[in-house]
Protein backbone atom coordinates (compact mmCIF):
# COMPACT_ATOMS: atom_id res chain seq x y z
CA UNK A 1 0.00 0.00 0.00
CA UNK A 2 0.70 3.64 0.25
CA UNK A 3 2.60 5.92 2.75
CA UNK A 4 -0.41 8.69 3.04
CA UNK A 5 0.40 12.49 4.77
CA UNK A 6 -1.34 14.37 6.68
CA UNK A 7 -2.14 18.15 6.44
CA UNK A 8 -3.48 19.64 9.49
CA UNK A 9 -5.92 22.10 9.09
CA UNK A 10 -7.43 22.99 12.96
CA UNK A 11 -5.81 26.44 12.67
CA UNK A 12 -7.67 27.99 9.38
CA UNK A 13 -10.36 25.62 8.04
CA UNK A 14 -11.70 24.00 11.07
CA UNK A 15 -11.87 27.59 13.04
CA UNK A 16 -13.01 28.92 10.00
CA UNK A 17 -16.11 25.72 9.48
CA UNK A 18 -17.32 25.66 13.14
CA UNK A 19 -16.21 28.93 14.93
CA UNK A 20 -16.84 31.44 12.53
CA UNK A 21 -12.60 31.99 11.93
CA UNK A 22 -13.16 33.33 15.60
CA UNK A 23 -12.05 30.64 17.97
CA UNK A 24 -8.13 30.81 17.71
CA UNK A 25 -6.06 33.75 18.78
CA UNK A 26 -2.27 33.87 19.06
CA UNK A 27 -1.97 32.38 22.32
CA UNK A 28 -3.95 29.39 21.55
CA UNK A 29 -2.40 28.76 18.52
CA UNK A 30 1.70 29.20 20.45
CA UNK A 31 0.48 26.76 22.99
CA UNK A 32 -0.25 24.23 20.89
CA UNK A 33 2.18 24.70 18.71
CA UNK A 34 5.27 22.62 19.79
CA UNK A 35 2.69 19.14 19.74
CA UNK A 36 1.83 20.32 16.09
CA UNK A 37 5.53 20.88 15.52
CA UNK A 38 6.54 17.01 16.55
CA UNK A 39 3.14 15.75 15.30
CA UNK A 40 4.89 15.27 11.64
CA UNK A 41 2.30 16.68 9.25
CA UNK A 42 3.24 17.61 5.89
CA UNK A 43 2.09 20.96 6.19
CA UNK A 44 -0.25 23.49 8.59
CA UNK A 45 -3.50 24.84 6.88
CA UNK A 46 -2.47 28.15 8.84
CA UNK A 47 -3.86 31.04 7.76
CA UNK A 48 -5.60 33.41 5.04
CA UNK A 49 -5.87 37.06 4.24
CA UNK A 50 -9.34 36.84 5.54
CA UNK A 51 -8.38 35.34 8.85
CA UNK A 52 -5.26 37.66 9.05
CA UNK A 53 -8.30 40.41 8.66
CA UNK A 54 -9.52 39.02 11.74
CA UNK A 55 -7.37 38.47 13.85
CA UNK A 56 -6.85 42.44 13.25
CA UNK A 57 -10.78 43.34 13.39
CA UNK A 58 -11.98 41.21 16.38
CA UNK A 59 -9.04 40.27 18.10
CA UNK A 60 -6.87 43.39 18.24
CA UNK A 61 -3.93 40.84 17.41
CA UNK A 62 -1.32 41.70 15.25
CA UNK A 63 -1.40 38.46 12.35
CA UNK A 64 2.43 38.97 11.34
CA UNK A 65 3.37 39.07 15.01
CA UNK A 66 1.50 35.39 15.29
CA UNK A 67 3.06 33.70 11.93
CA UNK A 68 6.46 34.87 13.25
CA UNK A 69 5.91 33.05 16.56
CA UNK A 70 4.50 29.99 14.81
CA UNK A 71 7.16 29.71 12.28
CA UNK A 72 9.98 30.37 14.65
CA UNK A 73 8.29 27.25 16.68
CA UNK A 74 7.45 25.07 13.44
CA UNK A 75 11.14 25.13 12.40
CA UNK A 76 10.14 21.68 10.14
CA UNK A 77 6.66 21.45 9.19
CA UNK A 78 6.23 24.46 6.51
CA UNK A 79 2.78 26.33 7.57
CA UNK A 80 0.30 27.02 4.22
CA UNK A 81 -1.55 30.14 3.56
CA UNK A 82 -4.44 30.10 1.38
CA UNK A 83 -4.97 32.50 -1.07
CA UNK A 84 -8.04 32.98 -3.58
CA UNK A 85 -6.09 34.87 -6.32
CA UNK A 86 -5.93 38.44 -6.61
CA UNK A 87 -7.07 40.01 -3.23
CA UNK A 88 -5.84 40.15 0.34
CA UNK A 89 -7.73 41.25 2.95
CA UNK A 90 -9.75 43.22 0.69
CA UNK A 91 -12.22 42.18 -1.84
CA UNK A 92 -10.70 44.64 -4.10
CA UNK A 93 -8.70 43.44 -6.83
CA UNK A 94 -5.19 44.01 -6.17
CA UNK A 95 -2.35 44.58 -8.84
CA UNK A 96 0.43 42.39 -9.33
CA UNK A 97 2.69 44.28 -7.73
CA UNK A 98 0.49 44.90 -4.62
CA UNK A 99 0.33 40.72 -4.44
CA UNK A 100 3.92 39.86 -5.10
CA UNK A 101 4.54 42.47 -1.83
CA UNK A 102 1.89 40.38 0.09
CA UNK A 103 3.53 37.07 -0.72
CA UNK A 104 7.22 38.19 -0.22
CA UNK A 105 5.93 39.94 2.89
CA UNK A 106 4.49 36.43 3.95
CA UNK A 107 7.31 34.66 3.04
CA UNK A 108 9.52 36.59 4.76
CA UNK A 109 7.67 36.49 8.39
CA UNK A 110 7.63 32.48 7.81
CA UNK A 111 4.82 31.06 5.34
CA UNK A 112 6.69 28.64 3.45
CA UNK A 113 3.97 26.84 1.44
CA UNK A 114 1.18 28.82 -0.49
CA UNK A 115 -1.68 27.21 -1.63
CA UNK A 116 -4.21 29.02 -4.72
CA UNK A 117 -7.06 28.48 -4.72
CA UNK A 118 -8.79 30.46 -7.53
CA UNK A 119 -13.26 30.82 -6.91
CA UNK A 120 -13.77 30.49 -10.93
CA UNK A 121 -11.55 27.28 -11.10
CA UNK A 122 -8.99 29.55 -13.54
CA UNK A 123 -6.19 27.40 -13.91
CA UNK A 124 -4.60 30.13 -16.37
CA UNK A 125 -4.81 32.25 -13.25
CA UNK A 126 -3.23 29.93 -10.31
CA UNK A 127 -0.04 29.77 -12.62
CA UNK A 128 0.07 33.39 -12.68
CA UNK A 129 -0.44 33.59 -9.25
CA UNK A 130 2.35 31.19 -8.56
CA UNK A 131 4.95 33.12 -10.58
CA UNK A 132 4.50 35.81 -8.10
CA UNK A 133 5.07 33.59 -5.32
CA UNK A 134 7.88 31.69 -6.05
CA UNK A 135 9.34 35.64 -7.34
CA UNK A 136 8.67 36.63 -4.08
CA UNK A 137 10.41 33.80 -1.96
CA UNK A 138 7.46 31.47 -1.65
CA UNK A 139 8.96 27.88 -1.01
CA UNK A 140 6.00 25.65 -1.98
CA UNK A 141 3.04 26.08 -4.45
CA UNK A 142 -0.25 23.48 -4.19
CA UNK A 143 -2.90 24.55 -7.17
CA UNK A 144 -6.25 23.73 -6.16
CA UNK A 145 -8.90 22.07 -8.39
CA UNK A 146 -12.02 23.26 -6.44
CA UNK A 147 -14.69 20.58 -6.39
CA UNK A 148 -18.29 21.53 -8.12
CA UNK A 149 -20.96 18.83 -9.40
CA UNK A 150 -22.44 20.73 -12.68
CA UNK A 151 -22.45 19.80 -16.42
CA UNK A 152 -19.56 21.48 -16.98
CA UNK A 153 -17.44 20.56 -13.78
CA UNK A 154 -16.79 16.78 -15.86
CA UNK A 155 -13.60 14.85 -15.10
CA UNK A 156 -12.45 16.42 -18.76
CA UNK A 157 -12.83 19.70 -17.27
CA UNK A 158 -10.74 18.60 -13.87
CA UNK A 159 -8.08 17.11 -16.24
CA UNK A 160 -7.46 20.01 -18.56
CA UNK A 161 -6.70 22.00 -15.22
CA UNK A 162 -3.98 19.75 -13.55
CA UNK A 163 -2.59 19.35 -16.95
CA UNK A 164 -2.19 23.17 -17.06
CA UNK A 165 -1.48 24.03 -13.66
CA UNK A 166 1.31 20.89 -13.52
CA UNK A 167 2.78 22.20 -16.87
CA UNK A 168 3.82 25.23 -14.96
CA UNK A 169 7.27 24.92 -13.21
CA UNK A 170 6.15 26.94 -10.45
CA UNK A 171 3.40 24.79 -8.91
CA UNK A 172 4.91 21.98 -7.04
CA UNK A 173 1.38 20.23 -6.39
CA UNK A 174 -2.48 20.14 -6.59
CA UNK A 175 -4.91 19.29 -4.73
CA UNK A 176 -8.46 18.47 -5.05
CA UNK A 177 -10.60 21.06 -2.71
CA UNK A 178 -14.29 20.04 -2.31
CA UNK A 179 -15.64 23.17 0.16
CA UNK A 180 -19.02 21.29 -0.21
CA UNK A 181 -18.07 17.85 1.00
CA UNK A 182 -19.97 16.37 -2.07
CA UNK A 183 -16.94 14.31 -3.91
CA UNK A 184 -18.28 10.07 -3.46
CA UNK A 185 -15.81 7.62 -3.72
CA UNK A 186 -17.49 6.88 -7.06
CA UNK A 187 -16.96 10.08 -8.60
CA UNK A 188 -13.39 9.71 -7.12
CA UNK A 189 -12.55 6.10 -8.88
CA UNK A 190 -13.30 8.23 -12.16
CA UNK A 191 -11.74 12.24 -11.14
CA UNK A 192 -8.39 11.20 -9.25
CA UNK A 193 -7.18 8.75 -12.21
CA UNK A 194 -7.98 11.43 -14.73
CA UNK A 195 -6.49 13.96 -12.80
CA UNK A 196 -2.92 11.62 -12.45
CA UNK A 197 -2.66 10.89 -15.76
CA UNK A 198 -2.12 14.44 -16.81
CA UNK A 199 0.29 15.44 -13.59
CA UNK A 200 3.63 13.18 -13.87
CA UNK A 201 5.63 12.70 -10.90
CA UNK A 202 4.08 15.88 -8.86
CA UNK A 203 1.64 15.01 -5.90
CA UNK A 204 -2.22 15.20 -5.49
CA UNK A 205 -3.49 15.84 -2.49
CA UNK A 206 -7.54 15.77 -1.29
CA UNK A 207 -9.18 18.46 0.60
CA UNK A 208 -13.24 18.01 1.81
CA UNK A 209 -15.42 18.21 3.98
CA UNK A 210 -17.33 16.09 6.22
CA UNK A 211 -20.28 17.94 5.72
CA UNK A 212 -23.25 15.06 4.49
CA UNK A 213 -20.82 11.84 5.57
CA UNK A 214 -19.22 11.64 2.46
CA UNK A 215 -15.66 12.92 3.05
CA UNK A 216 -13.90 9.75 5.19
CA UNK A 217 -15.16 7.25 2.58
CA UNK A 218 -13.89 9.68 -0.34
CA UNK A 219 -10.24 9.69 1.70
CA UNK A 220 -10.24 6.09 2.08
CA UNK A 221 -10.92 5.62 -1.39
CA UNK A 222 -8.47 8.47 -2.43
CA UNK A 223 -5.68 7.04 -0.90
CA UNK A 224 -6.17 3.18 -2.62
CA UNK A 225 -5.99 5.86 -5.54
CA UNK A 226 -3.08 7.04 -5.30
CA UNK A 227 -3.15 10.68 -3.51
CA UNK A 228 -0.11 11.46 -1.42
CA UNK A 229 -1.86 13.32 1.52
CA UNK A 230 -5.62 14.51 3.38
CA UNK A 231 -6.21 17.57 4.85
CA UNK A 232 -8.06 16.71 8.34
CA UNK A 233 -8.94 18.66 11.09
CA UNK A 234 -8.26 17.73 15.37
CA UNK A 235 -10.76 17.02 17.83
CA UNK A 236 -13.27 19.79 18.33
CA UNK A 237 -12.24 21.63 15.43
CA UNK A 238 -12.98 18.54 13.09
CA UNK A 239 -16.08 16.69 11.69
CA UNK A 240 -19.47 18.64 11.17
CA UNK A 241 -18.91 21.00 8.44
CA UNK A 242 -15.18 20.66 8.91
CA UNK A 243 -12.50 18.25 7.95
CA UNK A 244 -12.29 14.61 8.85
CA UNK A 245 -10.73 13.80 12.18
CA UNK A 246 -7.27 13.20 12.42
CA UNK A 247 -6.86 10.37 15.01
CA UNK A 248 -10.01 8.73 13.26
CA UNK A 249 -8.37 8.85 9.21
CA UNK A 250 -5.35 7.63 10.92
CA UNK A 251 -6.55 4.28 12.12
CA UNK A 252 -8.57 3.93 9.34
CA UNK A 253 -6.43 4.41 6.42
CA UNK A 254 -3.63 2.00 8.70
CA UNK A 255 -6.49 -0.67 9.28
CA UNK A 256 -6.69 0.07 5.25
CA UNK A 257 -3.00 -1.00 4.80
CA UNK A 258 -1.25 2.61 4.50
CA UNK A 259 1.75 3.73 6.01
CA UNK A 260 0.81 6.99 7.96
CA UNK A 261 4.09 8.52 9.37
CA UNK A 262 3.02 10.65 12.54
CA UNK A 263 3.40 10.79 15.60
CA UNK A 264 0.50 9.26 17.18
CA UNK A 265 0.79 10.55 20.89
CA UNK A 266 1.72 14.30 19.56
CA UNK A 267 -1.64 13.79 17.50
CA UNK A 268 -3.27 13.12 20.39
CA UNK A 269 -2.37 15.96 21.80
CA UNK A 270 -3.19 18.53 19.34
CA UNK A 271 -6.66 17.19 19.14
CA UNK A 272 -7.39 16.71 22.90
CA UNK A 273 -6.44 20.51 23.04
CA UNK A 274 -9.06 21.93 20.43
CA UNK A 275 -11.45 19.47 22.05
CA UNK A 276 -10.84 21.19 25.52
CA UNK A 277 -10.79 24.57 23.90
CA UNK A 278 -14.07 24.47 22.49
CA UNK A 279 -15.50 22.92 26.24
CA UNK A 280 -13.81 25.77 27.83
CA UNK A 281 -14.84 28.46 25.46
CA UNK A 282 -18.28 27.02 24.96
CA UNK A 283 -17.56 26.57 20.65
CA UNK A 284 -19.56 24.00 19.26
CA UNK A 285 -17.89 21.05 18.07
CA UNK A 286 -18.13 19.07 14.94
CA UNK A 287 -20.17 15.70 15.00
CA UNK A 288 -20.67 13.19 12.28
CA UNK A 289 -23.40 14.29 9.97
CA UNK A 290 -26.17 12.65 8.06
CA UNK A 291 -26.16 11.79 4.54
CA UNK A 292 -28.55 15.02 2.72
CA UNK A 293 -28.96 14.89 -0.85
CA UNK A 294 -30.17 17.67 -1.47
CA UNK A 295 -26.95 19.33 -1.07
CA UNK A 296 -26.00 17.67 -4.76
CA UNK A 297 -28.49 19.98 -5.71
CA UNK A 298 -27.46 23.33 -4.13
CA UNK A 299 -23.73 22.83 -3.51
CA UNK A 300 -23.36 25.23 -0.47
CA UNK A 301 -20.71 24.67 2.77
CA UNK A 302 -22.33 23.33 5.05
CA UNK A 303 -22.30 26.65 7.38
CA UNK A 304 -24.40 28.50 4.58
CA UNK A 305 -27.47 26.71 4.88
CA UNK A 306 -27.76 27.66 8.53
CA UNK A 307 -27.37 30.67 7.79
CA UNK A 308 -29.95 30.54 4.87
CA UNK A 309 -32.58 29.22 7.54
CA UNK A 310 -31.43 31.82 9.80
CA UNK A 311 -32.29 35.07 6.78
CA UNK A 312 -35.80 33.13 5.92
CA UNK A 313 -36.96 32.49 9.51
CA UNK A 314 -35.76 36.36 10.49
CA UNK A 315 -38.17 36.94 7.37
CA UNK A 316 -40.79 34.82 8.66
CA UNK A 317 -40.64 32.46 5.69
CA UNK A 318 -38.70 29.43 6.92
CA UNK A 319 -41.61 27.10 4.57
CA UNK A 320 -39.72 28.57 1.56
CA UNK A 321 -36.16 26.54 2.07
CA UNK A 322 -37.51 24.26 -0.51
CA UNK A 323 -38.31 27.16 -2.80
CA UNK A 324 -34.80 28.70 -2.04
CA UNK A 325 -32.91 25.32 -2.53
CA UNK A 326 -34.46 24.85 -5.94
CA UNK A 327 -34.06 29.06 -6.72
CA UNK A 328 -29.91 28.30 -5.69
CA UNK A 329 -29.60 25.87 -8.59
CA UNK A 330 -31.53 27.72 -11.06
CA UNK A 331 -30.02 30.85 -10.31
CA UNK A 332 -26.56 28.75 -10.63
CA UNK A 333 -27.60 27.61 -14.18
CA UNK A 334 -28.10 30.92 -15.29
CA UNK A 335 -25.64 32.73 -13.67
CA UNK A 336 -22.84 30.31 -16.00
CA UNK A 337 -22.50 27.39 -13.27
CA UNK A 338 -20.24 29.52 -10.90
CA UNK A 339 -18.62 27.02 -7.81
CA UNK A 340 -20.26 27.60 -4.31
CA UNK A 341 -17.45 28.39 -2.46
CA UNK A 342 -16.69 31.98 -1.27
CA UNK A 343 -17.77 34.84 -1.90
CA UNK A 344 -20.50 32.89 -4.79
CA UNK A 345 -22.00 30.85 -1.89
CA UNK A 346 -22.86 33.75 -0.51
CA UNK A 347 -24.23 35.60 -3.83
CA UNK A 348 -26.24 32.56 -5.44
CA UNK A 349 -27.65 32.11 -1.81
CA UNK A 350 -29.10 36.23 -1.81
CA UNK A 351 -30.16 36.05 -5.14
CA UNK A 352 -32.31 33.27 -4.56
CA UNK A 353 -33.88 34.53 -1.53
CA UNK A 354 -34.70 38.24 -3.16
CA UNK A 355 -36.27 35.73 -6.37
CA UNK A 356 -38.57 33.68 -4.18
CA UNK A 357 -39.83 36.28 -1.62
CA UNK A 358 -40.00 39.28 -4.56
CA UNK A 359 -42.74 40.09 -6.73
CA UNK A 360 -40.36 38.97 -9.59
CA UNK A 361 -37.32 36.80 -10.18
CA UNK A 362 -34.44 38.80 -11.14
CA UNK A 363 -36.04 42.13 -9.93
CA UNK A 364 -33.44 43.50 -7.77
CA UNK A 365 -29.60 42.68 -8.26
CA UNK A 366 -27.35 42.65 -5.60
CA UNK A 367 -23.89 44.79 -7.04
CA UNK A 368 -22.17 41.38 -6.31
CA UNK A 369 -23.80 39.89 -9.02
CA UNK A 370 -23.80 42.70 -11.53
CA UNK A 371 -19.73 42.97 -10.58
CA UNK A 372 -19.74 38.36 -11.33
CA UNK A 373 -21.02 39.30 -14.34
CA UNK A 374 -19.66 42.17 -15.78
CA UNK A 375 -16.40 39.50 -14.73
CA UNK A 376 -14.79 41.60 -12.35
CA UNK A 377 -14.62 38.52 -10.01
CA UNK A 378 -12.35 36.44 -12.66
CA UNK A 379 -13.63 34.49 -16.28
CA UNK A 380 -16.65 33.12 -15.35
CA UNK A 381 -17.05 29.16 -16.48
CA UNK A 382 -19.71 29.81 -19.00
CA UNK A 383 -21.48 32.73 -20.66
CA UNK A 384 -24.42 34.09 -18.23
CA UNK A 385 -27.92 33.21 -19.25
CA UNK A 386 -28.59 36.09 -22.57
CA UNK A 387 -31.69 36.83 -20.62
CA UNK A 388 -30.87 37.39 -17.31
CA UNK A 389 -27.22 39.37 -18.98
CA UNK A 390 -30.02 41.88 -20.81
CA UNK A 391 -31.62 42.15 -17.50
CA UNK A 392 -28.36 42.95 -15.49
CA UNK A 393 -27.09 45.38 -18.34
CA UNK A 394 -30.40 47.45 -18.47
CA UNK A 395 -30.22 47.87 -14.41
CA UNK A 396 -29.43 51.50 -13.45
CA UNK A 397 -26.21 50.49 -11.07
CA UNK A 398 -24.44 48.50 -13.68
CA UNK A 399 -23.02 51.18 -15.33
CA UNK A 400 -21.71 52.58 -12.54
CA UNK A 401 -20.20 49.13 -11.23
CA UNK A 402 -18.24 48.94 -14.47
CA UNK A 403 -16.56 52.12 -13.84
CA UNK A 404 -15.38 51.08 -10.89
CA UNK A 405 -11.55 50.90 -10.75
CA UNK A 406 -9.90 47.95 -8.59
CA UNK A 407 -7.24 48.78 -5.51
CA UNK A 408 -4.71 51.50 -6.65
CA UNK A 409 -1.66 50.57 -8.25
CA UNK A 410 1.26 50.05 -5.22
CA UNK A 411 3.13 53.54 -6.17
CA UNK A 412 -0.13 54.96 -5.48
CA UNK A 413 -1.34 53.41 -2.07
CA UNK A 414 2.53 54.18 -0.60
CA UNK A 415 2.05 57.66 -1.24
CA UNK A 416 -1.19 57.75 -0.07
CA UNK A 417 -0.56 55.94 3.10
CA UNK A 418 2.77 56.31 4.58
CA UNK A 419 6.28 55.97 2.19
CA UNK A 420 8.15 54.65 5.76
CA UNK A 421 5.94 52.35 6.98
CA UNK A 422 7.35 48.61 7.12
CA UNK A 423 5.62 46.62 4.65
CA UNK A 424 3.73 44.35 7.17
CA UNK A 425 1.96 47.38 8.38
CA UNK A 426 1.30 49.15 4.67
CA UNK A 427 -0.34 46.00 3.94
CA UNK A 428 -2.59 46.04 7.01
CA UNK A 429 -3.29 49.74 6.12
CA UNK A 430 -4.00 49.47 2.89
CA UNK A 431 -7.06 46.61 2.92
CA UNK A 432 -8.21 47.14 6.52
CA UNK A 433 -9.64 50.71 8.19
CA UNK A 434 -7.43 52.63 9.76
CA UNK A 435 -8.99 52.51 13.29
CA UNK A 436 -8.94 48.75 13.17
CA UNK A 437 -5.32 48.58 12.72
CA UNK A 438 -4.40 51.54 15.40
CA UNK A 439 -7.06 49.52 17.83
CA UNK A 440 -4.79 46.48 16.86
CA UNK A 441 -1.31 48.31 17.94
CA UNK A 442 -2.35 50.00 20.68
CA UNK A 443 -3.40 46.79 22.41
CA UNK A 444 0.15 45.72 22.13
CA UNK A 445 1.77 41.81 21.67
CA UNK A 446 -0.49 39.15 21.96
CA UNK A 447 -0.69 37.09 25.08
CA UNK A 448 1.06 33.84 24.33
CA UNK A 449 0.04 31.04 26.30
CA UNK A 450 -3.48 29.75 27.03
CA UNK A 451 -4.73 27.43 29.40
CA UNK A 452 -8.37 26.00 28.78
CA UNK A 453 -8.80 24.37 32.47
CA UNK A 454 -8.58 28.47 33.92
CA UNK A 455 -11.02 29.64 31.64
CA UNK A 456 -14.24 28.35 33.07
CA UNK A 457 -12.61 29.47 36.83
CA UNK A 458 -11.49 33.24 35.15
CA UNK A 459 -15.03 33.74 33.89
CA UNK A 460 -16.66 32.93 36.90
CA UNK A 461 -14.38 35.60 39.08
CA UNK A 462 -15.33 38.14 36.12
CA UNK A 463 -18.43 37.65 36.24
CA UNK A 464 -18.69 37.54 40.24
CA UNK A 465 -16.66 40.89 40.14
CA UNK A 466 -19.00 42.41 37.88
CA UNK A 467 -22.00 41.92 40.75
CA UNK A 468 -22.51 45.05 43.36
CA UNK A 469 -23.85 42.62 46.18
CA UNK A 470 -20.74 40.62 46.39
CA UNK A 471 -18.45 42.08 49.09
CA UNK A 472 -16.41 38.57 49.31
CA UNK A 473 -16.35 35.19 47.47
CA UNK A 474 -14.07 32.10 48.42
CA UNK A 475 -12.49 29.62 45.50
CA UNK A 476 -11.48 26.19 46.97
CA UNK A 477 -9.96 22.89 44.72
CA UNK A 478 -8.12 20.65 46.79
CA UNK A 479 -5.25 21.99 48.55
CA UNK A 480 -6.05 25.59 46.81
CA UNK A 481 -7.73 28.24 48.29
CA UNK A 482 -8.43 32.01 47.26
CA UNK A 483 -10.47 33.98 49.37
CA UNK A 484 -11.34 37.93 47.69
CA UNK A 485 -12.94 40.39 50.18
CA UNK A 486 -14.07 43.94 49.56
Amino acid sequence: MATIRIVETSLRDGNQCLWGALGVNTAKTLTIAPAMERAGYKAIDFTTSTHMGVAVRYKQENPWERIRAMADICKTTPLQFLSTGFRFIAWETATPEFMELAFRTLATNGIRRFALADPMNDAASNVEVARLVKRAGGEQVVGALVFSISPIHDDAHYAAAAKLMAASPDIDALYIKDPGGLLTPKRAQTLIPAILAEIGDKELELHNHCTIGLAEPACLEAADLGVSAVQCASGGAADGTSNPPITRMIANLRAQGHDVPIDDEAAQEVADFWTAVAEAEGLPTGRPMAFDAAYFHHNLPGGMVGTMRRHLADQRVPHLEGAVIEEIGRVRQELGWPIVMTPFAQMLQTQAVMNVTGKERWAVIPDEIIRFALGKFGRPNAPVDPEVMDRIMANPRTKELQAETGMADLKTLRSRIGENLSDEEFLLRATMPAEQVNAMMEAGPAPREYDPDTVAVMNLVREVLKRRDVTGFEIAKGDFKLEVSA
